[in-house]
């Protein structure tokens, strides 16, 4: 432990200046004018890989946007850790409401603010600083393959096609990810399941334009209006989701498990003054915590009808839209799912407008295993640099590519995340603290390491 701290002590300015430029690539994968920066974002990326010691490093043309692959295999009696993380970002919009520009990283009380400062650019990051500690001192103890995409956001649509086609290339022990959190430094936490997601958008559409709202007020239907009835009508008076069928196959957690997850460390007061709200919402009968990991959700993610400029505009707007966002757990099929909700809002919708409903990208809910070799050495190494076992947690975030990870190549993930809840993922202001990027750096060779010695 004392030859890592010194290391990242020693080097401790470089690391930083590096997540620096990094992050100054605008490498928003959902909006093509970003094309160019996202490009650059790979270049870079496999430029830092060939630095840090990595061989066979290719940027992999797919469909869309590249995956940087690179490799460093040292003894093929060793294991192999294959490391997945993500160099595209979101949209940095609202832009308005960024305190410092959201691609000039800034520093304020100890943490960066950037977009992707936590997802995943300072996460995935730590890990090819973390391989160029253990290559410069000697200690790189399993065979390692990195797999950095650049879809993350946008659903992956072409990493399936990628990992399909490189199952021998892609061969390993486990998968090592690093795009969750902590409950904190304090009470270091290990994600040990992840929510799956449906995403769709829906349209509902009136009359065959806009139409002065003087002139037709109250006689046509108002899109705008019957999209709002037709969402608030998707949750009851118990805020439990109304479309038939979606809970048939979720299991409910048994007295044991729910007494562990409610056990973790959670302020409730603390929760909402971070939020600054008076009150929790959601499920009746349901903790927060139970409600965020183990609970499935529907949530509108975007709405948006007639006129929104600046000033005034009287008109009865010819169609309305919504994007909504359904979080999955164990059991529950992201198809099957987009199914029964697109046949509900379809029958719900009255006479006086037609709906039309598009299903964008899913995911599937994953549970991973905390009896594994590879959870064990997640575990010491938290042990080792923490002082402390870590605690056992459910994430109520996606990662889709989990699931393809185990029916494509067979093996599990370790979710083993440095981030923070509150670091305003997606959100305006997304932070991550400096400690938690060098924390990750230090205690990332000791999984290397446990991992090869309980692999024996």
């Amino acid at each position: 432990m004392q030859e890592i701290k010194k290391y990242v002590e020693d080097n401790r300015q470089r690391f930083l200046d590096e997540l620096f430029e990094l992050l100054r690539f605008p490498s928003v994968s959902a909006d093509p004018k970003y094309k160019g920066d996202v490009l650059k974002t790979a270049d870079f990326v496999a430029q830092k890989l060939k630095d840090a010691g990595a061989d066979k490093v290719e940027i992999c043309e797919t469909a869309g946007y590249p995956i940087v692959y690179g490799e460093k295999l040292i003894d093929e009696k060793l294991p192999t850790v294959l490391i997945y993380g993500h160099y595209d970002v979101q949209p940095a919009d609202p832009l308005e409401l960024w305190e410092t520009p959201p691609f000039e990283p800034t520093v304020r009380d100890g943490k960066i603010y950037a977009r992707g400062a936590c997802d995943d650019k300072g996460q995935f990051y730590m890990h090819v600083k973390a391989f160029e500690l253990m290559m410069q001192t000697g200690t790189l103890a399993c065979n390692v393959k990195f797999m950095i995409e650049g879809e993350e956001e946008v659903g992956s649509a072409n990493l399936g096609t990628f990992v399909h086609a490189n199952v021998e290339r892609l061969k390993a022990d486990v998968v090592l990810i690093s795009d969750t959190s902590m409950i904190s430094m304090e009470n270091p936490s290990i994600e040990t399941g992840l929510r799956g997601l449906a995403y769709m958008e829906v349209e509902v559409v009136g009359p065959n334009r806009d139409l002065h709202s003087g002139v037709y007020g109250g006689a046509v239907a108002n899109p705008a209006t019957i999209l709002c009835k037709m969402i608030a009508s998707l949750h009851d008076e118990n805020n439990h989701i109304t479309v038939p069928g979606f809970y048939d196959k979720v299991v409910e957690l048994t007295a044991a498990e729910k007494k562990a997850l409610n056990s973790a460390p959670f302020d409730l007061n603390e929760y909402k003054e971070d939020l600054h709200i008076k009150a929790e919402w959601g499920e009746k009968g349901y903790s927060t915590l139970e409600r965020t990991g183990t609970r499935p959700t529907l949530e509108v993610n975007g709405i948006w009808s007639g006129y929104i400029g600046e000033g005034a505009k009287t008109v009865l707007p010819s169609k309305a839209n919504a994007k909504i966002s359904m979080r999955l757990v164990p059991n529950q099929s992201s198809d099957e799912i987009s199914a029964l909700f697109t046949k509900h809002f379809e029958s719900i919708a009255p006479d006086y407008v037609k709906v039309k409903v598009t299903a964008h990208h899913g995911g599937e809910p994953v549970v991973t295993p905390t009896d594994s070799v590879a959870y064990r050495a997640a575990e010491k190494a938290i042990v080792d640099s923490f002082g402390k076992e870590p605690i056992p947690t459910r994430g109520g975030g996606s990662i889709p590519i989990v699931a393809l990870f185990e029916s494509a190549l067979g093996i599990k993930s370790v979710l083993f995340g440095f981030g923070l809840d509150s670091d305003a993922l997606h959100s305006p202001n997304e932070k991550y603290d400096i400690y938690n990027y060098y924390k990750g750096i230090e205690t990332l060779p000791l999984f290397h390491k446990y991992f090869a010695e309980l692999s024996k």
